[in-house]
Protein backbone atom coordinates (compact mmCIF):
# COMPACT_ATOMS: atom_id res chain seq x y z
CA UNK A 1 0.00 0.00 0.00
CA UNK A 2 2.96 2.35 0.52
CA UNK A 3 3.45 2.39 -3.25
CA UNK A 4 -0.02 3.82 -3.85
CA UNK A 5 1.09 7.43 -3.99
CA UNK A 6 -0.97 8.74 -6.93
CA UNK A 7 -4.45 10.14 -6.45
CA UNK A 8 -7.12 10.40 -9.13
CA UNK A 9 -6.40 14.03 -9.98
CA UNK A 10 -2.65 13.50 -10.42
CA UNK A 11 -3.26 10.67 -12.88
CA UNK A 12 -5.81 12.75 -14.77
CA UNK A 13 -3.39 15.68 -14.99
CA UNK A 14 -0.82 13.28 -16.40
CA UNK A 15 -3.44 12.15 -18.92
CA UNK A 16 -4.31 15.65 -20.15
CA UNK A 17 -0.61 16.56 -20.45
CA UNK A 18 -0.09 13.45 -22.58
CA UNK A 19 -3.17 14.33 -24.63
CA UNK A 20 -1.86 17.83 -25.29
CA UNK A 21 1.45 16.45 -26.58
CA UNK A 22 -0.42 14.00 -28.80
CA UNK A 23 -2.59 16.71 -30.30
CA UNK A 24 0.34 19.05 -30.89
CA UNK A 25 2.16 16.24 -32.69
CA UNK A 26 -0.86 15.28 -34.78
CA UNK A 27 -1.69 18.84 -35.84
CA UNK A 28 1.71 20.47 -36.29
CA UNK A 29 4.50 17.91 -36.72
CA UNK A 30 5.54 16.27 -39.96
CA UNK A 31 4.52 12.62 -40.44
CA UNK A 32 7.36 10.14 -40.21
CA UNK A 33 9.51 12.21 -37.86
CA UNK A 34 10.78 10.79 -34.58
CA UNK A 35 9.28 13.67 -32.61
CA UNK A 36 5.82 13.05 -34.02
CA UNK A 37 6.06 9.31 -33.34
CA UNK A 38 7.21 9.76 -29.75
CA UNK A 39 4.72 12.48 -28.81
CA UNK A 40 1.87 10.59 -30.48
CA UNK A 41 2.76 7.45 -28.52
CA UNK A 42 2.91 9.40 -25.24
CA UNK A 43 -0.62 10.60 -25.91
CA UNK A 44 -1.94 7.04 -25.92
CA UNK A 45 -1.77 7.21 -22.11
CA UNK A 46 -4.93 9.29 -22.15
CA UNK A 47 -7.73 7.44 -23.91
CA UNK A 48 -7.43 4.19 -21.99
CA UNK A 49 -7.07 6.11 -18.71
CA UNK A 50 -10.25 8.08 -19.36
CA UNK A 51 -12.16 4.88 -20.17
CA UNK A 52 -11.07 3.35 -16.88
CA UNK A 53 -11.97 6.40 -14.81
CA UNK A 54 -15.33 6.59 -16.56
CA UNK A 55 -16.14 3.04 -15.42
CA UNK A 56 -14.99 3.89 -11.89
CA UNK A 57 -16.90 7.17 -12.01
CA UNK A 58 -20.11 5.41 -13.03
CA UNK A 59 -19.73 3.12 -10.04
CA UNK A 60 -19.12 5.84 -7.44
CA UNK A 61 -20.69 9.05 -8.72
CA UNK A 62 -23.41 10.66 -6.60
CA UNK A 63 -25.61 11.26 -9.64
CA UNK A 64 -25.28 9.23 -12.81
CA UNK A 65 -27.77 11.49 -14.54
CA UNK A 66 -25.70 14.63 -13.88
CA UNK A 67 -22.55 12.78 -14.90
CA UNK A 68 -24.13 11.85 -18.24
CA UNK A 69 -25.46 15.38 -18.70
CA UNK A 70 -21.99 16.86 -18.16
CA UNK A 71 -20.48 14.52 -20.71
CA UNK A 72 -23.16 15.30 -23.28
CA UNK A 73 -22.90 19.06 -22.71
CA UNK A 74 -19.13 19.16 -23.08
CA UNK A 75 -19.30 16.84 -26.08
CA UNK A 76 -21.46 19.49 -27.75
CA UNK A 77 -19.22 22.36 -26.61
CA UNK A 78 -16.12 20.53 -27.86
CA UNK A 79 -17.32 19.66 -31.35
CA UNK A 80 -16.50 22.91 -33.17
CA UNK A 81 -13.11 23.32 -31.41
CA UNK A 82 -12.35 19.69 -32.27
CA UNK A 83 -13.10 20.26 -35.94
CA UNK A 84 -11.16 23.53 -35.94
CA UNK A 85 -8.11 21.75 -34.56
CA UNK A 86 -8.22 18.67 -36.77
CA UNK A 87 -9.40 20.11 -40.09
CA UNK A 88 -6.75 19.06 -42.59
CA UNK A 89 -7.34 21.75 -45.22
CA UNK A 90 -8.99 25.13 -44.92
CA UNK A 91 -10.59 26.67 -41.87
CA UNK A 92 -13.30 24.25 -40.83
CA UNK A 93 -14.58 20.87 -41.94
CA UNK A 94 -16.12 17.89 -40.21
CA UNK A 95 -13.28 15.88 -38.65
CA UNK A 96 -15.35 13.28 -36.84
CA UNK A 97 -16.86 13.42 -33.37
CA UNK A 98 -14.72 14.32 -30.38
CA UNK A 99 -13.47 12.11 -27.57
CA UNK A 100 -16.02 13.32 -25.02
CA UNK A 101 -18.77 12.14 -27.35
CA UNK A 102 -17.10 8.72 -27.30
CA UNK A 103 -16.95 8.83 -23.50
CA UNK A 104 -20.65 9.73 -23.37
CA UNK A 105 -21.47 6.66 -25.46
CA UNK A 106 -19.19 4.61 -23.21
CA UNK A 107 -21.13 5.86 -20.20
CA UNK A 108 -24.39 4.74 -21.82
CA UNK A 109 -22.82 1.36 -22.55
CA UNK A 110 -21.84 0.89 -18.90
CA UNK A 111 -25.36 1.87 -17.88
CA UNK A 112 -26.86 -0.73 -20.22
CA UNK A 113 -24.47 -3.38 -18.94
CA UNK A 114 -25.22 -2.51 -15.33
CA UNK A 115 -28.94 -1.80 -15.29
CA UNK A 116 -30.27 -3.89 -18.17
CA UNK A 117 -27.91 -6.86 -18.18
CA UNK A 118 -30.80 -9.30 -17.82
CA UNK A 119 -32.67 -7.97 -20.86
CA UNK A 120 -32.36 -10.21 -23.95
CA UNK A 121 -31.67 -7.23 -26.20
CA UNK A 122 -28.96 -5.61 -24.03
CA UNK A 123 -26.11 -7.26 -25.94
CA UNK A 124 -27.41 -6.01 -29.27
CA UNK A 125 -27.86 -2.52 -27.84
CA UNK A 126 -24.28 -2.48 -26.55
CA UNK A 127 -23.05 -3.62 -29.98
CA UNK A 128 -25.06 -0.87 -31.68
CA UNK A 129 -23.66 1.73 -29.28
CA UNK A 130 -20.11 0.54 -29.94
CA UNK A 131 -20.55 0.93 -33.70
CA UNK A 132 -22.20 4.34 -33.24
CA UNK A 133 -18.71 5.66 -32.42
CA UNK A 134 -17.26 4.62 -35.77
CA UNK A 135 -16.59 8.23 -36.74
CA UNK A 136 -15.45 9.36 -33.30
CA UNK A 137 -12.05 9.86 -31.72
CA UNK A 138 -11.12 6.52 -30.13
CA UNK A 139 -14.23 5.14 -31.81
CA UNK A 140 -14.95 1.40 -31.50
CA UNK A 141 -11.71 0.84 -29.55
CA UNK A 142 -12.67 3.06 -26.60
CA UNK A 143 -16.09 1.44 -26.12
CA UNK A 144 -14.65 -2.08 -26.43
CA UNK A 145 -12.03 -1.29 -23.79
CA UNK A 146 -14.77 0.20 -21.61
CA UNK A 147 -16.73 -3.05 -21.92
CA UNK A 148 -13.66 -5.01 -20.79
CA UNK A 149 -13.22 -2.75 -17.75
CA UNK A 150 -16.91 -2.86 -16.88
CA UNK A 151 -17.00 -6.66 -17.07
CA UNK A 152 -14.02 -6.88 -14.72
CA UNK A 153 -16.08 -5.33 -11.92
CA UNK A 154 -14.20 -4.79 -8.66
CA UNK A 155 -12.05 -7.91 -8.92
CA UNK A 156 -8.36 -6.97 -8.98
CA UNK A 157 -7.50 -10.16 -10.84
CA UNK A 158 -10.12 -9.58 -13.52
CA UNK A 159 -9.13 -5.92 -13.81
CA UNK A 160 -5.50 -6.88 -14.42
CA UNK A 161 -6.66 -9.26 -17.15
CA UNK A 162 -8.81 -6.49 -18.64
CA UNK A 163 -5.83 -4.14 -18.75
CA UNK A 164 -3.60 -6.73 -20.42
CA UNK A 165 -6.27 -7.49 -22.99
CA UNK A 166 -6.90 -3.78 -23.61
CA UNK A 167 -3.22 -2.97 -24.15
CA UNK A 168 -2.79 -5.97 -26.47
CA UNK A 169 -5.93 -5.03 -28.39
CA UNK A 170 -4.64 -1.49 -28.78
CA UNK A 171 -1.32 -2.76 -30.11
CA UNK A 172 -3.07 -5.12 -32.54
CA UNK A 173 -5.30 -2.35 -33.91
CA UNK A 174 -2.28 -0.11 -34.44
CA UNK A 175 -0.34 -2.95 -36.08
CA UNK A 176 -3.15 -3.50 -38.57
CA UNK A 177 -3.20 0.23 -39.28
CA UNK A 178 0.59 0.56 -39.62
CA UNK A 179 1.00 -2.45 -41.89
CA UNK A 180 -0.90 -0.65 -44.63
CA UNK A 181 2.13 1.61 -45.18
CA UNK A 182 5.04 -0.21 -43.50
CA UNK A 183 6.49 -3.70 -43.55
CA UNK A 184 5.77 -6.26 -40.87
CA UNK A 185 8.94 -5.52 -38.93
CA UNK A 186 8.50 -1.76 -38.76
CA UNK A 187 4.79 -2.12 -38.06
CA UNK A 188 5.53 -4.49 -35.17
CA UNK A 189 8.04 -2.04 -33.68
CA UNK A 190 5.66 0.88 -34.04
CA UNK A 191 2.78 -1.04 -32.51
CA UNK A 192 4.96 -2.10 -29.57
CA UNK A 193 5.92 1.54 -29.09
CA UNK A 194 2.26 2.54 -29.11
CA UNK A 195 1.57 0.05 -26.30
CA UNK A 196 4.09 1.57 -23.87
CA UNK A 197 1.97 4.49 -22.66
CA UNK A 198 -1.24 2.43 -22.19
CA UNK A 199 0.82 -0.14 -20.27
CA UNK A 200 2.23 2.62 -18.07
CA UNK A 201 -1.30 3.88 -17.50
CA UNK A 202 -2.22 0.40 -16.29
CA UNK A 203 0.74 0.35 -13.90
CA UNK A 204 -0.22 3.77 -12.53
CA UNK A 205 -3.80 2.71 -11.88
CA UNK A 206 -3.29 -0.89 -10.77
CA UNK A 207 -0.16 -0.38 -8.67
CA UNK A 208 0.14 3.31 -7.74
CA UNK A 209 -3.43 4.65 -7.57
CA UNK A 210 -4.69 5.11 -4.02
CA UNK A 211 -8.37 5.46 -4.95
CA UNK A 212 -8.61 8.99 -3.57
CA UNK A 213 -9.06 12.49 -4.90
CA UNK A 214 -6.54 15.26 -4.27
CA UNK A 215 -6.86 16.56 -0.70
CA UNK A 216 -7.27 20.11 -2.02
CA UNK A 217 -8.80 21.63 -5.13
CA UNK A 218 -10.87 18.62 -6.12
CA UNK A 219 -13.77 20.80 -7.31
CA UNK A 220 -11.42 22.93 -9.41
CA UNK A 221 -9.81 19.82 -10.88
CA UNK A 222 -13.18 18.28 -11.69
CA UNK A 223 -14.22 21.22 -13.86
CA UNK A 224 -10.73 21.89 -15.19
CA UNK A 225 -10.67 18.44 -16.79
CA UNK A 226 -13.92 19.21 -18.62
CA UNK A 227 -13.02 22.77 -19.66
CA UNK A 228 -9.47 21.99 -20.72
CA UNK A 229 -10.57 19.70 -23.53
CA UNK A 230 -12.52 22.19 -25.67
CA UNK A 231 -10.27 25.03 -24.47
CA UNK A 232 -6.99 23.56 -25.67
CA UNK A 233 -8.57 22.40 -28.93
CA UNK A 234 -9.83 25.91 -29.60
CA UNK A 235 -6.36 27.37 -28.99
CA UNK A 236 -4.68 24.75 -31.19
CA UNK A 237 -7.29 25.31 -33.87
CA UNK A 238 -6.71 29.07 -33.88
CA UNK A 239 -2.95 28.54 -34.10
CA UNK A 240 -3.43 26.11 -36.99
CA UNK A 241 -5.59 28.62 -38.87
CA UNK A 242 -3.08 31.45 -38.31
CA UNK A 243 -0.40 29.23 -39.84
CA UNK A 244 -2.36 28.69 -43.07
Amino acid sequence: MNMRILNRDVIKYMAIAAMLLNHIAFIFLEPGTAAKEVLTDIGYFTGITMCWFLVEGYRYTRSRRRYAQRLFLFALLSQIPYCLAFTKQGVLEFAGFNMIFTLFICFVIVHVMTQWADRPWSGLLVLALVFSTTYSDWGILGPVITVLFARAGTSQYEMKRAWVRSVCLFGLVNFLEFIRADGIGISALRSLGSMVAPALAGICILCLYNGKRAPRGSVFSKWFFYVFYPGHLLVLGIIRILRL
